[in-house]
């Protein structure tokens, strides 16, 4: 573990509001990127949506891509500059509403890209509606009783609907909800760019990421809904390894291999 703040993570206060995650994620990954070596060649993508400031905080190249549209934009400056390390930020809302299509199709053809996708089950920047990924009868802006999966469907397991692909190499679901937690993500944020580094193909890590403000709930409290509710709809494990299917995360991560 590091113990100073890494070079890659710039010197900025934070704009998040507390008890987000963001700021664990940006961390994490400017760790990763110093431990790999690899700051000259990273470029980062980010969209629309809370994190689209990260390039105020993330020392490495960074651009902007349309709302969803992260992995495209991916695809085009790894194609032109393999070297480089490309990866993607994107929540709920840009990679599994309005980007779907793009997530899956990047997926499929197995695009050596990394992307984190940090899930807090609601809509943060724009006021607090449903998402893709909304908790079956989870209260929002826009399902104040509580979502319906009779009119609105039910939550999306982006990790379970990738795994259903053939050429995705590492998919992993984490929770931000304790220190073990961010342990098993500085892991898996490590393993997907070192993946790339590797040329192996796509890897996405799934980040279950506390939002107290549109949980309507204090950050303590939000920690424990991300540990007993959101895991609940949402298993964190690994689900690929090595472009293999583990099958259902029933186990804990630990290091690199799942604990049955």
């Amino acid at each position: 573990m590091l113990s100073r703040k890494p070079k890659a993570l710039a010197d900025e206060p934070t704009h998040y509001c507390p008890g987000c995650g963001h700021g664990i994620v940006h961390k994490l990954i400017a760790e990763a990127v110093d431990r790999l070596g690899i700051r000259e060649r990273t470029v980062g993508i980010a969209p629309v949506g809370c994190a689209v400031l990260a390039y105020n905080y993330l020392r490495v190249d960074m651009t902007e891509a349309a709302h969803g549209r992260v992995p495209a934009v991916a695809t085009g400056i790894k194609r032109v500059q393999p070297d480089a390390i490309v990866f993607g930020y994107q929540g709920d809302g840009d990679l599994a509403a309005i980007g779907m299509a793009e997530t899956i199709h990047a997926a499929n053809r197995g695009e050596n890209i990394t992307i984190f996708f940090v899930n807090n089950s609601v809509y943060g920047m724009t006021g607090g509606q449903m998402a893709p990924t909304t908790l079956e009868g989870q209260l929002t802006a826009t399902c104040p009783s509580g979502r319906n999966p009779l009119e609105d469907g039910a939550p999306i397991g982006v990790c379970e609907m990738l795994n259903t692909l053939r050429r995705p190499w590492y998919i992993e679901r984490v929770a931000l909800d304790s220190p073990a937690g961010v342990r098993r993500c500085r892991r898996a944020i490590h393993d997907a760019l070192r993946a790339q580094m590797d040329g192996k193909g796509y890897s996405l890590v799934e980040i279950l990421s506390p939002c107290p403000v549109y949980l309507h709930l204090s950050p303590v409290d939000a920690l424990r809904f991300v540990r007993e509710k959101m895991a609940a709809q949402f298993p964190p494990g690994v689900f690929r390894r090595d472009g293999h299917p583990v099958g259902p995360a029933h186990g804990k991560r630990s290091g690199g291999a799942m604990e049955s």
